[in-house]
Formats: C-alpha cells, sequence, structure tokens
C-alpha cells in the first residue's frame, strides 16, 4: 500500500527532496513549493486532504505550519545538523574562508558546538541563532549584519537572498542521508496513524426525510443502511471523519440536514470494534436528543463526549478575501487582481500569459498560482493555446473563485 507526501519547501529544493523520497517504494509525492517560508502554513491548510503526510524541507516551514495548527497528518522536517552542516564546513574550507568564524542561523547552538567538536575545530568565534518560535527572516538578516564581515550560513533561502550581495553566504541545501532519516521518522510516524484512522466510526442519524443522506454519506466516504425506527446506520472510519469534522470540531451536514425538516440529530461512535463503536454511538446519539432537535455528538472511549458545532455553508460567491488567501498560499492583492482578471474575462477562459500580464508576474509564477487554485477548486483547466513560437503552449483556466 502506497502512501502520498508533500514535500514543502522553496524552489529549488522541494524538487530534489522529493526525488529522494520517490526512491522508497510505495512513496510518491506531491511538490508543493513557496516563495517565502510565510506561506507554508497557508500551502498545508490548502492540501492537506490530498497528501497522508508532510515532509518539510527544514525546520522553519515545519514550525510555522504547527504554530498555525495546520498539521492535521502526520509531519516531518529536514535536518540541517550532523552531516549537512558538516559538508558546508568542508565547502567553505576548500574556498579558502576561515570557517572558525562564522555566522549560522536556525541550528541549534548545541548542534552546532557537537558539529564542530566532532570535527576538532574551535567555537569561540562562531556566531549562532537556533530558531525559535518568534525568529523571522528579518529578525535573522538583522543578526548576520551585526559585527565584522565574516561568512555566513544559513538555511532560509529569502536570507540567502537578502544578504548574498553583501556577505558571503552559503545556504544549507539537506543531503541526501538527512532526507532518508527524515523520511524514514515521517513513514514510521504515518503508518502508526494509519491505523489509528482504520478505526471504525458509526453514526447514528435521527432525520426528517432522507433527502441529501445519501450525499452525505458518501461525502464521509462511509455506507447508509437503515437501522430501524426511522433511524439510519451510517458506517465509515475515524480518518474521513476526522477531516469532515474539521478535527472533531464541527458538522457541517447538520445544517445542511436540518434545512431539509425540523429534526437533524447525529450521534457517532468512535471504536475499536463494530461493536464498541455502536455502543458509543447510541450513547452519543442519546445525548444529541437531550440537547435539542438540530444536534451532533461524538462519543470516544474513557466516556469522553463532543458536542460537534453545527455551521451554515458559505454563500457562493462570498468568499472570505483573508481566509482564502491562507487556504491557497496567496496574498490579499493578488487574489483582488485575480478577481478583477476574472470580472474583466466575463466568464472565458484567461491564458497563463494574461494572468501573468496583469498581476506583473512572470509566466512561471502565474503558472504556480493557477496550479494552486485548481487543486484548491478554485480554477479549472480548459484546454491549451498554440502560442505561435517555439515555446510551449499556453495553459487555459477559467477562474472560479
Amino acid at each position: 500500500m502506497g502512501i502520498v507526501i508533500g514535500v514543502v519547501g522553496p524552489h529549488d529544493l522541494v524538487d530534489d527532496v522529493a526525488a529522494t523520497c520517490e526512491e522508497q517504494p510505495g512513496v510518491t509525492t506531491t511538490r508543493l513549493d513557496y516563495d517565502h517560508e510565510s506561506q507554508a502554513p497557508a500551502i498545508v491548510e490548502a492540501h492537506a486532504s490530498s497528501v497522508e503526510g508532510w515532509l518539510f524541507t527544514g525546520v522553519v516551514p515545519y514550525m510555522l505550519a504547527r504554530a498555525a495548527d495546520a498539521l492535521s497528518r502526520p509531519a516531518a522536517f529536514v535536518d540541517y545538523s550532523g552531516a549537512t552542516l558538516l559538508s558546508a564546513l568542508v565547502r567553505l574550507q576548500h574556498e579558502g574562508h576561515d570557517i572558525t568564524g562564522l555566522s549560522i542561523d536556525t541550528i541549534s547552538p548545541a548542534d552546532v558546538t557537537a558539529t564542530f567538536h566532532e570535527a576538532g575545530l574551535p567555537t569561540e568565534r562562531l556566531r549562532t541563532l537556533g530558531y525559535r518560535p518568534e525568529t523571522t527572516s528579518k529578525k535573522v538578516v538583522a543578526f548576520h549584519r551585526r559585527g565584522p564581515a565574516h561568512p555566513v550560513i544559513t538555511c532560509l533561502s529569502s536570507v540567502h537572498e537578502a544578504l548574498r550581495d553583501e556577505l558571503h553566504v552559503l545556504r544549507l541545501a539537506p543531503s541526501v542521508h538527512s532526507v532518508r532519516v527524515a523520511l524514514r521518522q515521517l513513514l514510521l510516524t504515518a503508518e502508526g496513524q494509519a491505523q489509528e484512522d482504520a478505526q471504525i466510526a458509526l453514526g447514528l442519524l435521527e432525520v426528517d426525510g432522507e433527502e441529501g443522506l445519501l450525499r452525505e454519506a458518501g461525502a464521509l466516504g462511509g455506507t447508509l443502511a437503515a437501522f430501524g425506527g426511522g433511524t439510519h446506520l451510517l458506517v465509515t472510519t475515524r480518518g474521513p471523519l476526522h477531516d469532515a469534522t474539521g478535527g472533531f470540531t464541527r458538522l457541517p451536514m447538520l445544517s445542511r440536514l436540518a434545512a431539509h425538516g425540523g429534526v437533524a440529530r447525529v450521534g457517532f461512535g468512535l471504536g475499536r470494534s463494530a461493536a464498541e463503536a455502536e455502543s458509543l454511538a447510541r450513547r452519543a446519539l442519546s445525548r444529541a436528543r437531550r440537547i435539542g432537535s438540530v444536534a451532533a455528538v461524538l462519543s470516544l472511549r474513557a466516556d469522553t463526549d463532543i458536542v460537534l458545532e453545527s455551521v451554515a455553508d458559505e454563500p457562493p460567491g462570498e468568499h472570505n478575501l483573508p481566509v482564502l488567501a491562507r487556504r491557497v498560499g496567496l496574498s490579499v492583492p493578488t487574489l483582488e487582481k485575480l478577481l478583477e482578471a476574472r470580472d474583466a474575462a466575463k466568464g472565458a477562459a484567461l491564458t497563463t500569459r494574461e494572468i501573468a500580464d496583469r498581476l506583473a508576474v512572470q509566466q512561471r509564477t502565474a503558472r504556480r498560482m493557477l496550479h494552486r487554485l485548481e487543486l484548491a477548486g478554485l480554477a479549472e483547466r480548459t484546454g491549451n493555446l498554440t502560442s505561435g513560437s517555439s515555446g510551449r503552449p499556453l495553459t487555459l483556466y477559467r477562474l472560479t473563485l
């Protein structure tokens, strides 16, 4: 059985890391690159449903995604200490630089010191700035600029871009060995998560009428059957239920079912066997009845009950741009320009060149943006248009955001 891993990082690292991952039998990757590490949480949120695990090309995008509570799948990051750092030191020394007086960011000072000691190098003249949650690329740039001129080792592409015309900057790239170590860790974590996601989830539903029930069951990856007494049984597993409820917090289908009648009560039970899940579902439905005519409850083992919030669907065409920006990893001004392009086209498809011209960006950047929108269901590819030159055909997109 295979696993799909989302590889997140800057443009020039994602392909190499993904290629190393795909050497492992059964592993396929989705390459998700960014222009700045601050975009990592939005990328993760936008593509969480299409992957089974996350591998970040460094600790910073991983920590940003974790701090934003965007990691609903197992995740790991490639560590740059040890062999990766040592390789950088050898390269700098070969180029004639004094490697005893460096400025190094992101890697913990303890790991830097350990690597230098293993190599028999002094550490008195080193300047180190380990990563912390409050660290920003601007602070890292300011750290490197302080003091006399010195070679810089950075883990951040944004820092490399800011300093490369001022100082000698070497940006760390993950070694193949480090990628394989991180991948092994991720696969072990994902295997445990897969076993947990396979837990049986049973739902008992009381509704006025059956309209929409089959569609809702399909959205949960489950099957529907009559249970007796006007109650319906929904059979699924923990994974799809977790995703559909936003991590066991809300149940959008509740408001849709209630719209067809006055009653919509749902009780979910999550257990290690069908019998246990059914018992818990009965308990959950009983509590939902006590709450009111529209209610949903999830019952877990150890006498834990979670009331799932009923949320209304977002009206079509009334997107909240800041929320949408986080979903697709683009800025609000960029989305506003895309909306202007959509309105100006009056429903017609646009080429990647036309989008690039409207946004004043390169075509490859426009292609990345449109790909993100397509994966999020906000753009659809309608064909290709020959450009009339020897270059690649121009892809046509219809913007649906």
